[in-house]
């Protein structure tokens, strides 16, 4: 049967806080449009005027759908060609979702994005329902047809697997901003010190290149030897120049809610750096530079007043 104007009308009101909870399920905006779209193809079939609720049926579908992803994804991790970092979203991109409390822009930062791969996928469910659109335990332990208790069990086994991953404190927007402006001249100052000031010891620097652009299989660990690699990778150079085909900018811009440096060549994002920076220093330096994984944040740039470059690199 096809679905009528009030139908359409009523998916494409839940539509953003389904693409919302979708990304912070995945990691992915591409795999998340998927999850939303498969999901209006279900609404479309079934016999809408006996939804009572339609945001719970949606939500219910939508999760049912990204926990099959997220059981077929570990698998696809396992011959993904190098490390696998998330999709980062620009500032201002509605897939962020809901914004308004503390739990909310955590559980999309990067750095929180990757903590939740350590996560059942019934656990990252609960996780991201309950902390970042707090739905009360009750109408989660519907969605997965598990009881109450089950469902609260669940979400303290998840909460303490994030914190064993995140124990550092947070510092706020502004002062993140300035230490990546200190980052950066440090990066390019040609010398290891000042970076490794602003490095935590146990500092890691991952790249995810995903097979197409050049990016190492293993993570760099420690404070001399991120710096070291951040040294080089800022260095200038005439193959480098080659490799990606001219000298691209640089910016400060926003990913996930935090700071984050941009790549642009030619007014296409050919990376983007996020930092996870805490009160006792920068602990992770996460590069995304798989093109497949930049094509949304590089049409979100395009359409977006971006002043100009802080410098050119190489």
């Amino acid at each position: 049967m096809a679905p009528t104007a009030n139908d359409m009308d009523r998916f494409e009101t839940f539509m953003p806080r389904l693409k919302a909870i979708a990304y912070r399920l995945l990691g992915s905006a591409s795999d998340a449009e998927d999850a939303v779209q498969d999901t209006f193809l279900r609404w479309q079939a079934a016999e809408t005027d006996r939804i009572e609720v339609p945001e719970a049926w949606l939500t219910k579908v939508l999760t049912n759908l990204c926990l099959n992803q997220l059981t077929s994804a570990r698998a696809r991790r396992e011959t993904y060609v190098g490390q696998w970092l998330p999709e980062p979203l620009l500032a201002g991109d509605p897939m962020l979702g809901p914004a308004d409390t503390v739990e909310q822009r955590e559980s999309v930062s990067y750095a929180m994005l990757r903590l939740m791969e350590r996560l059942s996928p019934d656990e990252r469910v609960v996780y991201v329902l309950r902390e970042a659109f707090d739905y009360p335990h009750r109408k989660i332990a519907k969605i997965l047809d598990i009881t109450e208790a089950g469902c609260q069990q669940i979400f303290h086994r998840a909460k303490k697997h994030m914190a064993d991953g995140r124990s550092r404190t947070e510092i706020d927007e502004a002062a993140a901003r300035r230490i990546v402006e200190e980052f950066l001249a440090a990066a390019t100052s040609g010398r290891t010190e000042p970076l490794v000031r602003l490095l935590t010891d146990d500092a890691v620097s991952i790249g995810d290149g995903g097979g197409k652009v050049p990016a190492r299989t293993k993570a760099f660990e420690g404070a001399v030897a991120v710096a070291k690699f951040m040294r080089g990778l800022f260095k200038p150079g005439k193959a480098k120049r080659l490799i990606v085909g001219g000298s691209p900018e640089v910016y400060i811009s926003s990913a996930n809610h935090a700071p984050a440096v941009l790549v642009v060549l030619d007014g296409r994002v050919i990376g983007v750096m996020c930092l996870d920076i805490t009160a006792e220093g920068i602990t992770a330096v996460l590069n995304q530079a798989n093109p497949d994984k930049l094509e949304r944040a590089t049409r979100r740039w395009e359409a977006s007043d971006h002043g100009e470059p802080l410098f050119n690199a190489f």
